[in-house]
Protein backbone atom coordinates (compact mmCIF):
# COMPACT_ATOMS: atom_id res chain seq x y z
CA UNK A 1 0.00 0.00 0.00
CA UNK A 2 1.07 3.36 -0.96
CA UNK A 3 1.00 6.11 1.80
CA UNK A 4 1.79 9.62 1.45
CA UNK A 5 1.83 11.66 4.73
CA UNK A 6 0.82 15.32 4.35
CA UNK A 7 2.01 17.52 7.10
CA UNK A 8 1.38 21.22 8.01
CA UNK A 9 -0.27 23.36 10.78
CA UNK A 10 -3.80 23.53 8.75
CA UNK A 11 -4.52 26.25 11.00
CA UNK A 12 -7.06 26.50 9.04
CA UNK A 13 -7.41 23.98 5.92
CA UNK A 14 -8.10 25.92 3.05
CA UNK A 15 -9.67 24.91 -0.11
CA UNK A 16 -6.14 24.96 -1.37
CA UNK A 17 -4.80 22.35 1.42
CA UNK A 18 -7.81 20.33 -0.32
CA UNK A 19 -7.08 20.43 -3.44
CA UNK A 20 -3.48 19.11 -2.79
CA UNK A 21 -5.33 16.43 -0.82
CA UNK A 22 -7.46 15.03 -3.37
CA UNK A 23 -5.30 15.19 -6.24
CA UNK A 24 -2.71 13.07 -3.82
CA UNK A 25 -5.19 10.73 -4.06
CA UNK A 26 -5.09 10.10 -7.25
CA UNK A 27 -0.92 8.82 -6.33
CA UNK A 28 -1.19 7.07 -3.28
CA UNK A 29 -4.30 4.40 -1.68
CA UNK A 30 -4.19 6.32 1.33
CA UNK A 31 -2.73 10.21 2.31
CA UNK A 32 -2.91 10.79 5.96
CA UNK A 33 -3.17 14.44 6.77
CA UNK A 34 -0.73 14.70 9.39
CA UNK A 35 -1.37 17.91 11.96
CA UNK A 36 2.32 19.24 13.44
CA UNK A 37 2.43 20.34 17.00
CA UNK A 38 4.66 23.57 16.58
CA UNK A 39 5.72 25.32 19.99
CA UNK A 40 6.67 28.15 18.30
CA UNK A 41 3.54 29.01 16.17
CA UNK A 42 0.64 30.63 17.61
CA UNK A 43 -2.70 29.23 16.50
CA UNK A 44 -6.26 30.15 15.80
CA UNK A 45 -7.69 27.22 16.42
CA UNK A 46 -6.30 24.44 18.58
CA UNK A 47 -4.92 20.96 17.76
CA UNK A 48 -7.74 18.72 18.57
CA UNK A 49 -10.39 21.66 16.79
CA UNK A 50 -8.01 21.72 13.46
CA UNK A 51 -8.32 17.93 13.00
CA UNK A 52 -12.00 17.74 13.88
CA UNK A 53 -12.81 20.53 11.13
CA UNK A 54 -10.22 18.66 8.42
CA UNK A 55 -11.75 15.41 9.02
CA UNK A 56 -15.59 16.93 8.52
CA UNK A 57 -14.26 18.86 5.44
CA UNK A 58 -12.46 15.05 4.14
CA UNK A 59 -15.32 13.17 4.56
CA UNK A 60 -13.27 10.46 2.42
CA UNK A 61 -12.17 6.48 3.42
CA UNK A 62 -8.85 6.65 2.16
CA UNK A 63 -7.93 9.75 4.20
CA UNK A 64 -6.74 9.72 7.85
CA UNK A 65 -6.16 12.53 10.04
CA UNK A 66 -3.69 13.15 13.01
CA UNK A 67 -1.56 14.95 14.60
CA UNK A 68 2.07 14.30 15.15
CA UNK A 69 5.55 15.67 17.05
CA UNK A 70 8.76 15.74 16.65
CA UNK A 71 10.53 15.14 13.32
CA UNK A 72 7.75 14.39 10.20
CA UNK A 73 10.48 12.33 8.92
CA UNK A 74 10.23 10.00 11.79
CA UNK A 75 6.52 10.19 11.89
CA UNK A 76 6.44 9.30 8.30
CA UNK A 77 8.90 6.05 9.29
CA UNK A 78 6.52 5.22 11.77
CA UNK A 79 3.98 4.90 9.40
CA UNK A 80 5.12 3.39 6.29
CA UNK A 81 4.93 6.42 3.79
CA UNK A 82 6.37 5.84 0.96
CA UNK A 83 6.52 9.87 0.37
CA UNK A 84 5.40 13.26 1.90
CA UNK A 85 3.95 15.44 0.56
CA UNK A 86 4.48 19.41 -0.21
CA UNK A 87 1.84 21.96 -1.79
CA UNK A 88 3.85 24.80 -3.56
CA UNK A 89 1.63 27.92 -4.53
CA UNK A 90 4.68 29.96 -6.01
CA UNK A 91 8.50 29.65 -6.88
CA UNK A 92 8.83 31.14 -3.32
CA UNK A 93 7.34 28.20 -1.41
CA UNK A 94 9.83 25.79 -3.47
CA UNK A 95 12.81 27.77 -2.24
CA UNK A 96 11.87 26.97 1.56
CA UNK A 97 10.61 23.52 0.93
CA UNK A 98 13.72 22.27 -0.88
CA UNK A 99 15.83 23.11 1.44
CA UNK A 100 13.37 20.94 3.89
CA UNK A 101 13.24 17.83 1.33
CA UNK A 102 17.16 17.85 1.22
CA UNK A 103 16.75 17.74 4.65
CA UNK A 104 14.49 14.97 5.00
CA UNK A 105 16.30 12.83 2.17
CA UNK A 106 19.75 13.16 4.22
CA UNK A 107 17.42 11.83 7.38
CA UNK A 108 15.65 8.77 5.18
CA UNK A 109 16.74 8.25 1.89
CA UNK A 110 13.73 5.97 1.57
CA UNK A 111 10.80 8.92 1.71
CA UNK A 112 10.48 10.48 -1.03
CA UNK A 113 9.02 14.56 -1.10
CA UNK A 114 6.36 15.01 -3.58
CA UNK A 115 5.70 18.34 -4.89
CA UNK A 116 2.03 19.10 -5.90
CA UNK A 117 1.19 22.51 -7.82
CA UNK A 118 -1.96 23.74 -6.59
CA UNK A 119 -4.55 24.94 -9.19
CA UNK A 120 -3.80 28.43 -10.46
CA UNK A 121 -6.99 29.74 -8.71
CA UNK A 122 -5.70 29.04 -4.81
CA UNK A 123 -2.29 30.42 -5.48
CA UNK A 124 -2.39 33.57 -3.73
CA UNK A 125 -4.39 31.36 -0.64
CA UNK A 126 -2.75 30.40 2.84
CA UNK A 127 -4.19 30.17 6.13
CA UNK A 128 -2.69 33.43 7.34
CA UNK A 129 -4.26 35.40 4.58
CA UNK A 130 -7.65 33.53 5.12
CA UNK A 131 -7.21 34.67 9.00
CA UNK A 132 -6.71 38.17 8.26
CA UNK A 133 -9.72 38.17 5.55
CA UNK A 134 -11.60 36.53 8.10
CA UNK A 135 -10.78 39.09 11.35
CA UNK A 136 -11.79 42.13 8.97
CA UNK A 137 -15.11 40.55 8.20
CA UNK A 138 -13.99 39.45 4.43
CA UNK A 139 -16.31 36.73 2.83
CA UNK A 140 -14.45 33.25 3.21
CA UNK A 141 -16.79 31.77 0.53
CA UNK A 142 -14.56 29.43 -1.63
CA UNK A 143 -11.12 30.06 0.59
CA UNK A 144 -12.32 27.71 3.16
CA UNK A 145 -14.72 24.68 3.26
CA UNK A 146 -17.97 25.59 5.10
CA UNK A 147 -17.36 23.96 8.84
CA UNK A 148 -14.42 25.86 8.72
CA UNK A 149 -15.76 29.22 7.22
CA UNK A 150 -18.66 28.98 9.98
CA UNK A 151 -16.28 27.56 13.06
CA UNK A 152 -14.25 31.21 11.51
CA UNK A 153 -16.76 33.70 12.02
CA UNK A 154 -17.86 32.17 15.39
CA UNK A 155 -14.56 33.31 16.43
CA UNK A 156 -13.83 36.91 15.14
CA UNK A 157 -17.38 37.47 15.50
CA UNK A 158 -16.53 36.75 19.81
CA UNK A 159 -13.45 39.10 19.36
CA UNK A 160 -15.91 42.30 18.31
Amino acid sequence: MKIGIYPGSFDPITMGHIDVIERALKMFDKVIVAVGEHTDKKCLFPKDKRIEMIKEALDEKNIEVESFSGLVIEYAKKKQATALIRGLRAVSDFDYEFQFALMNRKLDSDIETIFIMTRGMYCYLSSSIVKEVASLGGKLKDLVPENVEKEMKNIYSAKT
